[in-house]
């Protein structure tokens, strides 16, 4: 059959598993696709799909959504490496495949749960063609800086192919590449000299601090993937081992210098530790696969990963997308308006922060000062070994409050699953704050912080921060958002957006700022403090990325204008660029939480719905675009050519 893809055996198995695992979550059209394809003739494709099983009565889109997600993990697995061309060719030809059998279908056929599907599926393609365009795009601005990437891609590229190695050839290669890698550092070393030369009459390279930090990333996996391709041979192979152990040896010691290099003399990094640095010699066992695996090394983030240091910023550099890239990410997450609107958003969000907060310094005593007011609260906080119970009364007095006011179902097994973990020190280096979902992560100061930074950490975690801060992580916000989309439509998580994820609990905190749930000024200043700290994520985030905005300028920002503590400042902007979140990640938050408040403005506020109906609603959809799920609970009328229009917020 070679590449024919038999995705009617697949949906014909989707649709059996979905019978069990959404028979509670209303899909009965996903169980009802069970058996009725059995016999059905399939037809090879132009693409090389068989068009016939993409032919699917309504309700079948769950199964088919299911079986481009397994094909796209099959296909990441078969070519792990993130520069290799070879991959993005494969990748872009997939995606067109799918693309094509989907315009094959009946969308008018459909009902509104598949129309909605499809929209997202469509959706999902053009981004992920787009992110290899970027992809291309940005391995060619770091190429100066690794030209043997090639060679090391061909080595591993070939082993996958079950191509047979010719060992003495190899270690021709390993040499020359090794002479490659000093030539190439002369080079960026002359570009460093104000005269910009170097011996030998090597030709400076000059190169940015960002593209030098997404280098080191990219060399850093391709070092794993050298790693994984003479591990498959050395000590099996013994003509191999003969031929290469030594240059292979050399090879990687002069990318691990040369990362060092480029790490300490042009991004300005104090020296890795020798047991960061280092990594184990080929050879049986060194986990071929494994390692080809985690070969691309800056998937998921372009940064390079540095050691952060209490109180420094050094580390710290990022990766600007700028205004084109910002654009498309906004396109993918189906939010009609450019970076420049957002960040208008947010100046009048944190306006209206301000004069709210200016409300309760008053109460307070301390007139419009609001940050004296602030300062006050930030100092009221629970002695060393109590956070933990605190976060415990918060978490169960919020979901009282939620009982009590029948605002969202809360399954049983959600209320009691919940559990609490204390932070390392390091890590509140990048998450000064609480992290949350089953298991609440909370910020507190250890014996081994300084006296500095265990002050900056029990003001930054202050009761009233807290108390804004537990409901988001656990019920109603990242907890019971995750309970929920584990069990319902689950299918979906293909199309998780941060706007949906992170809105949710930012919704919340909303919502329950409008009711009587903050009961005293002190109560109000810390889900202000919060709120404020969103609208600033958007400014600083998207500023950094349209390089209007230096990662200092970022930690000024939080510090005075939000009241952040230096320390906490620090983490927050190293966690927001170093490499671990989307360019969209930081925004996401509050816009994410306005889409949701216009949508229960629009469905509760309108009397259409009650608040439980509503919020069990949204939980039952599992994480999508908002738009997308307005256009659900609303029953939009959609057509195959839909474009996002959803103005959720005036900016004027």
């Amino acid at each position: 059959m070679g590449r024919v893809r038999d995705i009617r055996f697949c949906t014909r198995a989707a649709a059996t598993a979905l019978i069990g695992l959404f028979a509670a979550c209303s899909l009965p059209a996903a169980a009802r696709a069970d058996g009725r394809q059995a016999g059905a003739q399939a037809r090879r494709g132009a693409a090389g799909v068989e068009t016939d099983d993409m032919k699917l009565p309504p309700g079948e889109m769950p199964g088919l959504v299911m079986r481009y997600a397994v094909d796209r993990a099959t296909l990441n697995r078969m070519f792990p490496v993130e520069y290799s061309e070879a991959r993005r060719n494969r990748m872009k030809e997939f995606y067109g495949e799918w693309r094509q059998a989907l315009a094959a279908m009946n969308f008018d056929a459909m009902n509104q749960e598949d129309k909605v599907d499809y929209l997202l599926l469509l959706n999902h393609l053009a981004y992920e063609e787009r992110r290899l365009d970027l992809e291309a795009k940005n391995a060619e601005e770091a190429l100066p800086l690794m030209p043997f990437a090639r060679a090391i891609v061909g080595l591993e590229e070939a082993r996958r192919r079950m191509e047979k190695v010719d060992p003495q050839k190899a270690a021709a290669l390993l040499t020359d590449l090794g002479k490659q890698i000093a030539a190439t550092r002369q080079g960026v070393e002359a570009g460093l000299r104000p005269e910009g030369k170097a011996p030998g009459g090597v030709a400076p390279i000059k190169v940015k601090k960002t593209v030098a930090n997404r280098a080191v990333a990219l060399i850093n996996g391709l070092r794993n993937t050298l790693r994984s391709w003479a591990g498959f041979y050395n000590g099996y192979d013994p003509l191999f081992t003969w031929w290469v152990d030594v240059p292979y040896r050399s090879a990687d010691r002069a990318l691990q210098d040369y990362v060092a290099f480029l790490r300490e003399r042009v991004l300005g990094l104090r020296p890795e530790p020798a047991e960061a640095a280092a990594a184990p010699a080929a050879g049986r066992g060194a986990g071929a696969e494994q390692a080809g695996g985690a070969a691309a090394g800056a998937r998921g983030g372009r940064a390079a990963v540095t050691q952060a240091e209490p109180g420094s910023s050094a580390d710290i550099i990022g990766d600007p997308i700028g205004h084109d890239a910002l654009m498309a990410e906004l396109a993918h997450e189906m939010i009609p308006y450019t970076p420049e609107e957002l960040i208008a958003i947010a100046d009048k969000e944190f306006e209206w922060c301000e004069n709210e907060m200016k409300k309760a310094a008053r109460r307070l005593g301390y007139g419009d000062d609001w940050m004296k007011a602030l300062e006050y609260v930030k100092n009221l906080y629970v002695e060393p070994g109590r956070q933990a119970d605190l976060i415990r009364e918060l978490a169960l007095e919020a979901i009282r409050f939620l009982d009590e006011h029948d605002l969202i179902t809360i399954p049983p097994l959600a209320r009691e699953s919940w559990r609490i973990e204390m932070m390392s020190p390091e890590r509140q280096l990048v998450n000064p704050f609480f992290t949350g979902g089953e298991v609440i992560s909370v910020s507190y100061p250890t014996n081994t912080m300084t006296q500095e930074q265990k002050m900056m950490s029990m003001r930054g975690n202050n009761i009233h921060f807290a108390r804004a801060t537990v409901f988001h992580e656990l019920i109603p916000g990242h907890h019971l958002a995750g309970f929920m989309t584990a069990r319902y439509r689950t299918y979906r998580s293909l199309f998780s957006t941060s706007f949906w994820g992170e809105g949710w609990p930012l919704y919340w905190e909303m919502f329950l700022y409008d009711t009587d749930f903050p009961r005293s000024p002190e109560n109000r200043i810390g889900m202000l403090f919060w709120r404020m700290h969103r609208c600033a994520r958007i400014i600083f985030s998207l500023n950094f990325h349209l390089e209007k905005m230096t990662p200092q300028e970022c930690i000024d920002f939080l510090v005075k204008r939000v009241g952040h503590e230096p320390e906490n400042a620090i983490g927050e902007v190293r966690r927001s660029f170093g490499g671990g979140y989307g360019p969209l990640y930081q925004a996401a938050y509050m816009v994410g939480g306005l889409q949701f408040r216009a949508l229960h403005r629009e469905l509760v506020e309108s009397g259409k719905m009650s608040n439980r109906a509503f919020h069990d609603a949204v939980m039952r959809e599992n994480s999508m675009p908002v738009e997308m799920l307005r256009a659900l609970l609303t029953n939009q009328r959609l057509t195959r050519d839909y474009k996002p229009s959803w103005r959720f917020y005036e900016v004027k």
